[in-house]
């Protein structure tokens, strides 16, 4: 028997579905609708579903909550690099550009070692000159980022060549992207974070 007041928590304040409502009264989804509609309780527009839905994913990261010393000097560093490098308009990938390999080692050990990604999510995208070998770079970066060559999507090569930009990056411009929102947001509140600690001293 359907009550009002259990749908109601189930479905507003638990963020149930009617489907999965369904199945927990083993009924069908059809008259878990049909009863909400004659109890007037309001249904959830698409947006809202798949806000919920969102939040309700697992976490495709893990990060470290307790840090030695030297784990802290590699967040700091990291956060710094993407606050300077990072891509701040697209909430939804964290996407870090450089040329250079010290830099995106550092990064790319701050994902690994203090959030603990997932590496199948990394994605690499190089920019790079129509004089320039865009297989050896691929080849070359995927053995010193230790990201395998099938996460590299098709590169952008650039035709019309400025000879003074090929000397400054011998080996193309890399992007290090990991598709995941919550991932974005929580970098970027690790920042402000940090950031204001930085100021407050």
């Amino acid at each position: 028997m359907l009550d009002k007041e259990a749908v109601s928590k189930l479905y507003n304040k638990t963020g149930l579905s009617s489907s999965e409502i369904a199945r927990k009264y083993n009924i069908s989804v059809w008259r878990v609708i049909s009863f909400m509609r004659r109890s007037g309780l309001k249904r959830r527009t698409p947006a809202e579903t798949l806000r919920i839905q969102f939040y309700k994913k697992p976490l495709t990261f893990n990060k470290l909550r307790v840090l030695s010393s030297e784990q802290k000097k590699l967040l700091i560093a990291g956060l710094m690099l993407y606050w300077a490098e990072g891509s701040k308009a697209s909430k939804y990938t964290v996407d870090f550009a450089n040329s250079d390999e010290k830099m995106l080692l550092i990064f790319l050990k701050m994902l690994r070692g203090i959030y603990n990604v997932n590496e199948d999510k990394f994605r690499v995208y190089i920019y790079c000159f129509s004089n320039q070998d865009a297989g050896e770079l691929i080849e070359f970066w995927s053995k010193k980022l230790d990201i395998s060559k099938n996460k590299f999507t098709k590169p952008y090569i650039q035709k019309n060549i400025n000879e003074n930009k090929t000397d400054k990056m011998p080996f193309g411009l890399i992007h290090i992207r990991y598709s995941d929102m919550k991932l974005h947001k929580q970098i970027m509140t690790d920042i402000g974070i940090m950031g204001s600690k930085l100021l407050s001293n």
